[in-house]
C-alpha cells in the first residue's frame, strides 16, 4: 500500500543570503516588517547565517535508511520542507515523477498543535493539489510523543548531562493560548515530562520558550527565563534544561537556550546544563521505523502512559488554527 517515506520539516536557511528570504516565507501573510525580521536575522548571524536543521534532518534520514536496510523495510526516503529548500511541493513533484503511489509522512513534531500537526496536513494537501493528478497519496504518521522509543531516547539524552540534585526543566515552543485551546499540546507535554521525571527520579518543571508575536496576545507560560529566575528565588542553584518539544538542536534550541537561557542562568549565578535533543539516537530511529511498520506490516501500536496511541488518522476537529486573534 505504501511505497515511500517522506520526512517533512520546517526548514531553515543554508547560508547568510538565505536568512531574510526564509524569514519572509515563515511570516508570509502576517505583515511583519523587514525591520522586525532583521532583529530575528541577527540570531542566525550569530551562527554564521545558517540553521542546522536541514543537516540534522539529512542525518536523521541517513540513520533511517540504515535502520530500514537492517530491518528489511524496503522504502525510499524523501525530504521536504515547509519554508525552505527542498520545498515540499518540489519533493512531491519528484515523488510523482519517480512513480510513488502512496507515501507515509513523518513530520518532525511529536505533539498536537495547529503548527505542529494540522498545518503540516494542510501543507501536504496543498502540495498534492499543486502537483495534480499524478501526486502520490500522502498519509501522515501518528503523533509519537508517547512512543516508548521516543521516551527512551529523551531519557537517555538527559542521563548524559544531569547531575545529582539538579532540577530538570523541560521546555517546549510556546504557542498562543487560543491555539492551545484546540489541541492537547499542554497535556501531552506534561504527560511525557511526568513519565520521564518518574523514570529518572528527579523533580521537574515545564516551561516555554521562543515566544513571538504581539505582546498583547497571551501565549503559554512561564517563559524559561522567567522560570529560571523563579527557581533561583526558591533556592534552586543547579538545573538541567531539556528541550522536550524539539527533536533536533536547531536554531531555536541553540539561541533561545544555549544563548539566552544560559545568559540568564549566569546572571543569576545558577549552574545550567542543557540536554541534547534526540537527534539520531538509536532508540528514536528505531521508534520511527516501528511507526512505519504499524502501517506497512500492521505491527502493534506502541505507547506508554495514560492516553493510548494518538488516533490515526488525526481527528478532524482537532489542532485548529488560533481563533480571532491578530
Amino acid at each position: 500500500m505504501f511505497d515511500a517515506l517522506l520526512v517533512l520539516s520546517f526548514g531553515g536557511p543554508d547560508g547568510p543570503d538565505d536568512v531574510m528570504p526564509f524569514l519572509r516565507n515563515v511570516t508570509a501573510g502576517r505583515n511583519v516588517p523587514d525591520s522586525r525580521l532583521g532583529v530575528v536575522a541577527e540570531q542566525y548571524n550569530l551562527f554564521g547565517g545558517k540553521s542546522p536543521i536541514n543537516e540534522q534532518n539529512r542525518a536523521l534520514i541517513d540513520a533511517l535508511q540504515t535502520e530500514f536496510q537492517r530491518e528489511g523495510v524496503d522504502l525510499p526516503i524523501y525530504f521536504g520542507n515547509r519554508n525552505w529548500q527542498p520545498y515540499l511541493t518540489d519533493t512531491v513533484r519528484r515523488m510523482a515523477t519517480d512513480g510513488i503511489g502512496n507515501a507515509l509522512v513523518l513530520t518532525t513534531s511529536a505533539f498536537s498543535s495547529y503548527s505542529g500537526c494540522r498545518q503540516y496536513r494542510e501543507d501536504l494537501a496543498a502540495a498534492a493539489h499543486k502537483v495534480g493528478e499524478t501526486a502520490p497519496g500522502l498519509h501522515k504518521l501518528r503523533l509519537f510523543y508517547n512512543h516508548p522509543g521516543f521516551i527512551e531516547a529523551v531519557t537517555s539524552r538527559i542521563e548524559e548531562v544531569v547531575r545529582p540534585g539538579d532540577r530538570i526543566v523541560f521546555t517546549a515552543h510556546s504557542i498562543p493560548a487560543s491555539m492551545a485551546r484546540w489541541c492537547d499540546y499542554q497535556a501531552q507535554l506534561n504527560e511525557m515530562a511526568e513519565l520521564i521525571g518518574d523514570r529518572l527520579g528527579f523533580e521537574w518543571d515545564l516551561a516555554y520558550q521562543s515566544r513571538s508575536g504581539p505582546p498583547h496576545i497571551p501565549w503559554l507560560e512561564p517563559d524559561i527565563n522567567d522560570h529560571l529566575a523563579a527557581l533561583d528565588a526558591a533556592g534552586i542553584s543547579a538545573v538541567t534544561v531539556v528541550p522536550l518539544g524539539f527533536i533536533s538542536d536547531h536554531m531555536e534550541v541553540k539561541f533561545d537556550l544555549d544563548v539566552q537561557a544560559a545568559e540568564t542562568a549566569t546572571s543569576l549565578g545558577m549552574s545550567l546544563r542543557r540536554a541534547p535533543t534526540v537527534g539520531t539516537h538509536p532508540a528514536f530511529v528505531r521508534a520511527i521505523r516501528q511507526l512505519v511498520q504499524e502501517k506497512i506490516d500492521s505491527a502493534p501500536a506502541l505507547w506508554v502512559g495514560r492516553a493510548g496511541p494518538w488516533p490515526d488518522p488525526c481527528p478532524e476537529g482537532h489542532c485548529l488554527a488560533p481563533q480571532g486573534e491578530s
